[in-house]
């Protein structure tokens, strides 16, 4: 059973190679546009290339394994190594995981503080957009949250180019994160026929890998098929667009020729990207997981191994957590029974796909952990039975007896060990149970807040707008004046706020009291008559939800970031908690 459960997560894990697939980085298509040069035209304009395209394609593509094989030999000009000799560098890079992303940390910093001082809206698009490319295959949420904030800069510029493209990157954050529904409503409100053909390339990518995606979680006989020349359709489109030698060209046209079965074309083709000098750990990640996965398919299990190992090494180089390679890697090394190794990658699958967020990977990868982990423990539970046996052969001696129940002892230690090792692994998976729920439930309450006050808002411009109407219809300019002025600012954004609070308490019911016991009582917060959270307990508010950025908080709350930063240090300060751990203990209140 648990090698049939295993062949469809191998089955189902090749969708994973476009979770490399992205949509082509922003210094070939996006910078230049975001530094004020809308053309940002490195393809030629007309799309009528689609079909002279296809029927280049046909051409370039090998005919036999000949040419495949004269293609592959470009990827072996260094002398092979072993793959024991690839595990090993894999996991020596694995254990430098936290310095590449000590790294990655350091240059997030960097852009944050770029975009804290872009006084322009051009220039703050730029900064934005470079953080979301950073942030897009490193964490989900802040991906999602500088997408939103790259969309509302370009919609304060009125710049139909700019805000397009904000929705194509947001479309792309979505769909890493298997909502498909909300990528299709992003994907439906845009209109590419008047973008440069830069952004164009873009959608049609993005919209190839949706289909893709599509069609292996439906994965029917009726659908899915669907799908595929949807995708297919897409990938021509995109090709059309790009030089001819161009990374994502080929890698279109790889990947398209992958899932029509015709590997030898699509080792032709990402062979050529091999080729290459000027990779980006990025773009070698995903070539090599693509070509690994051609090798599963062909049962050449040695050399599918070492190209994942090599994907596995990028992406750990690269601080990318939105990966699928430890995952594959571990799947077919499980299968070649080094299940020491499959244990270990397999760890650190859940490890990223917990701290980037996706709920689709987490899902993936929580599923086959229980089987690795219990082959651990069926091997280990089978030397216990072989030594039993050896025991009871070795009774008549004394000595034996003595050597053979200290082995048996030992091996007991490694199986309450490898007990523990599940027992962790199902308290991973349920505390990622939990959080979805409490994810879900805010977000449910929150929707269903929002649309709520955006009704009552367009409810209030309407009946202005019908008075104003009728003052102009009868002249009365000067009462216009006084509509205008009996607008109370103060009083909507207090009923925002007391909106804001009613739900959360709802959500949280004992927020308030749990927020309490973390301070002497002489320091705890004391509502007033018909106040549900002060200031104190909204900006705590606001970082049990998820929002935890003092820039964020300040603009949600009008305050300068500075007076937020005081009003967090005062509050710490007085808690009866270290302050490292104040913030830990008030996302631990429970729902």
């Amino acid at each position: 059973m648990k090698w049939i459960l295993l062949n469809l997560f191998l089955i189902l894990a090749t969708a994973g190679a476009k979770a490399h697939a992205g949509t082509p980085n922003a210094k070939s298509t996006a910078s230049s546009y975001a530094a004020e040069n809308p053309a940002g035209t490195y393809i030629a304009e007309s799309t009528e290339r689609t079909e002279a395209a296809e029927s280049t394609e046909h051409a370039e593509a090998p005919e036999n394994t000949e040419n495949t094989e004269a293609a592959e030999s470009t990827n072996n000009t260094k002398a092979p190594e072993s793959t024991d000799s690839l595990l090993r560098q894999l996991n020596q890079i694995l254990a430098q995981s936290k310095t590449y992303d000590n790294t990655k940390l350091t240059h997030l910093k960097q852009l944050k503080t770029t975009l804290a001082q872009a006084k322009q809206l051009p220039e703050q698009y730029s900064a934005c957009l470079q953080l979301y490319e950073a942030y897009k295959a490193f964490h989900y949420d802040s991906a999602f949250s500088y997408a939103l904030m790259l969309q509302d800069i370009a919609n304060k510029m009125q710049d139909n180019h700019r805000s397009q493209y904000a929705k194509i990157k947001l479309g792309f954050i979505l769909l890493s994160s298997g909502m498909f529904r909300e990528t299709a409503e992003i994907m439906d409100t845009l209109k590419t026929n008047h973008l440069p053909d830069s952004m164009r390339a873009e959608f049609f990518v993005l919209m190839r890998r949706y289909y893709y995606d599509l069609a292996d979680y439906v994965n029917d006989q009726h659908y899915s098929p669907i799908y595929l020349k949807e995708a297919a359709r897409y990938t021509d489109s995109a090709v059309a667009l790009y030089p001819e030698n161009h990374f994502q060209r080929l890698d279109c046209l790889g990947y398209k020729y992958y899932k029509q079965g015709n590997l030898d074309s699509s080792l032709y083709y990402f062979n050529r990207i091999i080729a290459k000098n000027n990779l980006t750990f990025h773009e070698q990640a995903r070539v090599n997981a693509n070509l690994g996965f051609i090798y599963v398919i062909r049962n050449e299990y040695e050399k599918a191994i070492d190209l994942l190992a090599k994907s596995a090494m990028a992406d750990a180089q690269g601080s990318v957590k939105e990966t699928t390679a430890t995952f594959n890697l571990a799947s077919i090394l499980f299968k070649t029974g080094d299940i020491k190794n499959a244990s270990r990658y397999i760890e650190k699958a859940v490890e990223d796909a917990t701290f980037y967020g996706a709920r689709q990977r987490k899902v993936q990868v929580s599923a086959i952990l229980p089987i690795i982990e219990g082959e651990r423990f069926n091997t280990v539970e089978s030397q216990k039975d072989r030594l039993f046996i050896y025991s009871a052969v070795a009774t008549f001696l004394l000595l034996a007896s003595i050597v053979m129940s200290f082995i048996i002892y030992k091996q007991v230690q490694k199986l309450k060990a490898a007990q523990n090792t599940i027992t962790k692994a199902n308290q991973i998976q349920q505390e990622i149970n939990d959080k979805l729920l409490e994810s879900n439930k805010i977000k449910e309450e929150y929707i269903g807040y929002c649309f709520q006050i955006a009704s009552a808002y367009i409810d209030k411009i309407e009946k202005l707008k019908n008075q104003v109407d009728h003052k102009l219809i009868d002249n009365k300019y000067s009462e216009i004046r006084f509509l205008v002025n009996n607008i109370n600012i103060k009083q909507e954004r207090d009923e925002l706020f007391r909106n804001f609070d009613r739900i959360f308490l709802k959500i949280f019911p004992n927020f308030v009291a749990h927020f309490n016991s973390f301070f002497k009582e002489e320091d705890q917060v004391k509502l007033k008559d018909n106040e549900l959270l002060n200031t104190d307990l909204r900006i705590y508010a606001l970082i049990r939800i998820g929002i935890s950025e003092n820039e964020k908080i300040a603009q949600i709350l009008e305050y300068s970031v500075n007076t937020i930063y005081a009003y967090k240090t005062k509050i710490r300060n007085k808690s009866l908690l270290p302050n490292d751990e104040f913030e830990e203990k008030i996302m631990g209140i429970k729902i």
